[in-house]
C-alpha cells in the first residue's frame, strides 16, 4: 500500500510484551488513516463502560498515508483515547515531528495498552523498541524530561512526554512536545499517567512506499499553488494571536467567565502587543506556513501564546497582563496542563468567588494568585484539589450549572456563541466536547460576514458539512491551517497513495469517520441531553458590540439540532440509524456494536 507501511507496533505495559501486525486492510480502505482509523480501533478495543484511567484503556496512537513524505502541514499526529474529563472518545492532536518520525520509524501506528508496574518510557528506533524505566524522571516536568532523553539517545528525533499533572491523573492533563506543542484536550496526558507511561522516544530514518515517477514534482507544484497561497497569509503573517483583535471587534471575546464579549484592555494581549516582543517564527517539521510566534520574555526565547490561551486564560480570567499570561501559559506546558480547560475552570472559580456562591479566595485580575494555580492543579494541593477536576464538576459540587461553560465535561474554546449563534450549534454537537476545530462558522458570521450571524436557520447544514470535513482532513491529518480545498485533499490523497479519490469519497469518508464516533459516545451513555448548551447563552444577553442585547433562542437551538439530527440520518434522541450507517457503508462490526448499546 503507498503511503503506508503497513506495521502496527503493538505495546502491552502489563506483560512487557512488544509485537507487530498488519494494518486492518478492511479498515484502511473506509477510513484511510488518522482519526477515522485510529478511532475505528479504539471501538473496537475498547469495551463499553471502561473506565478512562483503567489498564482496560488503550492509547492508539495513528499516522496516515500523507504522514513521513515531503508534503508540508503533515506533521500532526493523533492521539486517540477514552477521555477521563468528558467520558466520551477524545482524538487530540501534536504538532512538532512526532509523525514525521514515528513514520519514519517503520509504523504507521502505535497501539499501547495494560499498565507497567512501575514509571517507564518507550524507546523508539527503527526496528529497535524497548520499554525502558523511567523512575529518574518521575516528577520531573516535560521540558526537562525531552532535554535528558534527546541528549542521552540523539536530537534527530522527537518526543511526547507528561509533566506532573499527567502522572496526578489531572483530568485535563495534557501530552507535550517540542515544549511547545501539545495534544490538549480530553486529558490523555491522564491516560499516559494512569499506565505509567512517562514518555516515547522516537526516531528514525525510513522511508514510507511511494509511487514512482513525478511525486516530488507535483507535491512542489502544490505548495507553490495551495501552501503558499493567500489564503494562508492571514496565519503566516500573524499567527493566531490576531484572533484577539477579530473577537474583540466581533463581540464574542470571552471575558470574566464569558459574562462579557469585549474589554477595552484587549489590545494588552493581542498581536500588536506580541508584535513588539517577537524575535522569529517557528514550523512544525516540514511545514511551510510557520504559525508561531517567538518571543523575547525574562530573558529567554519562548512561544507565545496562541489565541486559545490568550483568551481562556487571559481575558476570560480577566487578566490583559502578556508577560503573565506567558509565564501561566510556560508553566501549564511544563506541568503538562491544557490550557483552554485550566483558563476556563479558573475563571468559573472566579466567579463562583464573586457571587458568594462559593469561596475559592481568587477573584478577576488577580493575576499573582492566578499564576501559582498551575502547580497546585498539577500537584492536587490546595486550591488545584478541586479545580484540577473541571468546570462541570466544580459546578455540579457547588452550584453555577447555568454559567459552566462547558458541553460534555469539556470547556468552552475562546468564542462566545452569542456573538455567532451558529458557534453553538457546533459546540453542542462536537463528538469529544466543546470544540472550534470540528466546525467553526464564527470565521463566515461573526469575522468576515458572509453569514448572518443571529440566526440559526438553515445552518444545520452548514455544521454537519464542516464536521464532516474536519472528520476526513483530519483522517489525513492535514494542519487546519492549511486552507486546502477538498479538491485539493483529495488530489493529495490520490497522488501519494495510488488511488483515485474524489471529492465525493472524502465527503463520505467525513460522514463515516463522524458517524463511528457518535456509535462510540451513543456506546458510553451520550444522547440529546448531551448536546445542550449552558443557559447563559440562552438568558444572559452581551452587553457591548454587535452582539449586544443578544442570546442564543433556547427555541431556535432546539428546532436547529433536531434539524442536524435528521439531516445526519439520526434519530430524534440522536442516534444513529442502522439504515443511515449502511448507505455509509460501515462494517458490520460497527453497526453490531451500537445495536449491543441498547
Amino acid at each position: 500500500m503507498y503511503g503506508y507501511f503497513d506495521r502496527v507496533l503493538r505495546i502491552n505495559l502489563s506483560n512487557w510484551k512488544i509485537s507487530t501486525e498488519p494494518l486492518n486492510p478492511q479498515w484502511v480502505d473506509l477510513y484511510i488513516g488518522g482519526k477515522g482509523l485510529g478511532l475505528r480501533y479504539l471501538l473496537e478495543e475498547v469495551p463499553k463502560g471502561v473506565e478512562p484511567l483503567s489498564p482496560q484503556n488503550k492509547i492508539i496512537i495513528m499516522t496516515g498515508p500523507l504522514q513521513g513524505t515531503s508534503l508540508s502541514t503533515t506533521a500532526r499526529l493523533v492521539l486517540i483515547a477514552k477521555s477521563p474529563l468528558t467520558g466520551t472518545y477524545s482524538d487530540s492532536y501534536i504538532g512538532g515531528a512526532c509523525s514525521y518520525y514515528l513514520k519514519r520509524a517503520g509504523y504507521d501506528a502505535l497501539i499501547i495498552e495494560g499498565k507497567a508496574s512501575r514509571p517507564v518510557y518507550l524507546l523508539i528506533r527503527n526496528e529497535e523498541v524497548k520499554i525502558e524505566d523511567a523512575s529518574s524522571f518521575w516528577g520531573l516536568d516535560t521540558y526537562e524530561v525531552e532535554d535528558s532523553l534527546r541528549k542521552r539517545y540523539g536530537q534527530r528525533s522527537a518526543v511526547l512526554s507528561i509533566g506532573l499533572a499527567g502522572e496526578n491523573l489531572v483530568p485535563m492533563a495534557c501530552i507535550t512536545s517540542e515544549k511547545s506543542r501539545q495534544a490538549g484536550r480530553g486529558g490523555l496526558g491522564a491516560v499516559f499517567g494512569s499506565k505509567n507511561l512517562k514518555a516515547i522516544y522516537i526516531e528514525g530514518s525510513q522511508k514510507p512506499f511511494l509511487p514512482d515517477g513525478g511525486l516530488d514534482q507535483e507535491i512542489k507544484r502544490i505548495h507553490r499553488e495551495s501552501v503558499d497561497g493567500p489564503e494562508n497569509e492571514w496565519v503566516r503573517a500573524n499567527g493566531t494571536p490576531i484572533t484577539v483583535e477579530w473577537s474583540q471587534t466581533a463581540g464574542l471575546l470571552p471575558v470574566r467567565n464569558f459574562q462579557e464579549g469585549a474589554n477595552p484592555d484587549y489590545f494588552k494581549i493581542g498581536s500588536e502587543a506580541i508584535k513588539k516582543v517577537q524575535v522569529g517564527r517557528k514550523a512544525c517539521q516540514g511545514c511551510r506556513i510557520g504559525c508561531r510566534r517567538v518571543i523575547q520574555f525574562f530573558s529567554a526565547r519562548i512561544e507565545a501564546p496562541d489565541y486559545e490561551t490568550l483568551s481562556t486564560c487571559g481575558s476570560n480570567c480577566g487578566v490583559f497582563d502578556l508577560e503573565a499570561i506567558t509565564r501561566f501559559n510556560d508553566l501549564a506546558d511544563r506541568y503538562g496542563i491544557d490550557t483552554i480547560s485550566l483558563g476556563d475552570t479558573i475563571a468559573f472559580a472566579m466567579e463562583l468567588t464573586e457571587k458568594g456562591i462559593h469561596n475559592f479566595g481568587i477573584h478577576f485580575g488577580e493575576t499573582e494568585k492566578y499564576l501559582r494555580i498551575p502547580e497546585l492543579v498539577a500537584k492536587r494541593t490546595g486550591l488545584g484539589e478541586e479545580l484540577a477536576l473541571g468546570t462541570k464538576y466544580l459546578s455540579e459540587k457547588y452550584g453555577g450549572v447555568d454559567f459552566a461553560m462547558h458541553v460534555k465535561g469539556q470547556e468552552f474554546p475562546g468564542y462566545d456563541p452569542r456573538g455567532s449563534w451558529t458557534m453553538a450549534l457546533a459546540y453542542g454537537t462536537a463528538d469529544r466536547g466543546a470544540d472550534h476545530n470540528r466546525g467553526w462558522p464564527v470565521g463566515l458570521e461573526a469575522f468576515d460576514r458572509v453569514l448572518d450571524p443571529f440566526t440559526l436557520t438553515g445552518k444545520a447544514r452548514l455544521i454537519k458539512e464542516m464536521q464532516d470535513a474536519s472528520a476526513h482532513k483530519y483522517s489525513l491529518i492535514l494542519c487546519e491551517f492549511w486552507a486546502a480545498s477538498p479538491q485539493t485533499q483529495a488530489e493529495v490523497l490520490s497522488l501519494i497513495t495510488g488511488k483515485n479519490y474524489t471529492v465525493e469519497d472524502l465527503a463520505t469518508l467525513g460522514e463515516r469517520v463522524w458517524n463511528i464516533g457518535r456509535i462510540f459516545n451513543i456506546r458510553e451513555g451520550f444522547r440529546k441531553k448531551d448536546d445542550l448548551m449552558p443557559q447563559r447563552i440562552h438568558k444572559d444577553p452581551l452587553k457591548e458590540g454587535p452582539p449586544q442585547g443578544k442570546v442564543v433562542p433556547e427555541k431556535d437551538y432546539l428546532e436547529a439540532l433536531l434539524e442536524y439530527y435528521e439531516l445526519r440520518g439520526w434519530d430524534q434522541n440522536g442516534v444513529p440509524t442502522v439504515k443511515k450507517l449502511k448507505e455509509l457503508a460501515i462494517d458490520y462490526e460497527a453497526i453490531e456494536i451500537l445495536q449491543k448499546a441498547f
